[in-house]
């Protein structure tokens, strides 16, 4: 971003796509406001705004494009709309002070890395339709406590500290840590799946 100096920004409401990199760098940006039409948002459009606190997706949007949102270091908290079906890989890497987030029933697939390091996340809501998580999507998150996954099949509620996660053929997240138990159903197991994030601790 050539705009170092930029605080916000309003674009205009006939605006449809926020196109790659769009935003990318600017340091001092810490609130935008996004137009009801756009449809995308383009890769690596927000990466690097490491003043920017929140952001409203609109309900237009089906997708949260790769790194779209990475090195966002005081977002605290995001909205994803039912309208997004797929988080791309990175998409909120680096984002540390990200506290919570939750991911529409729409949503099919949560990319490689895509919360990687964020280190302030306690809690995560997944939706039903999710049906693929790639490697290490919650790696370096040493405070994630609670996962909650609203599937065919009930609620799953992790109470303690949420060292791992796979996903099973029907949709359903078991936690890894003290007492793992990988039901009959399981038919892959990724890498690194139970590899504890203590490990990582420094």
């Amino acid at each position: 971003c050539g705009l170092s100096n930029l605080t916000s920004i309003d674009i205009p409401s006939n605006v449809t796509s926020i196109g790659n990199s769009s935003f990318e760098g600017c340091t001092s940006l810490t609130s935008i406001d996004i137009p009801s039409n756009v449809t995308s948002i383009g890769n690596r459009s927000f990466a690097g705004c490491t003043s920017l606190t929140s952001i409203d997706i609109p309900n237009k949007v089906t997708s949260i494009g790769n790194s779209t949102f990475s090195g966002c270091s005081s977002l605290t908290s995001i909205t994803i709309p039912n309208s997004v079906t797929k988080i791309g890989n990175f998409a909120f890497y680096e984002c540390s002070s990200l506290t919570s987030i939750t991911i529409p029933n729409n949503v099919t697939s949560i990319g490689k890395e895509t919360f990687y390091k964020c280190s302030s996340l306690t809690s995560v809501t997944i939706g039903s339709s999710v049906n693929y998580i790639a490697t290490d999507a919650f790696n370096y998150c040493p405070e994630l406590a609670n996962i909650v996954v609203n599937s065919n099949n009930g609620v799953f509620n992790s109470k303690n500290k949420c060292n791992a996660i796979i996903f099973t053929s029907e949709n359903k997240l078991i936690k890894g840590g003290k007492n793992t138990i990988i039901p009959s159903d399981v038919r892959i197991i990724g890498e690194y799946t139970l590899l504890s994030l203590n490990h990582y601790q420094q």
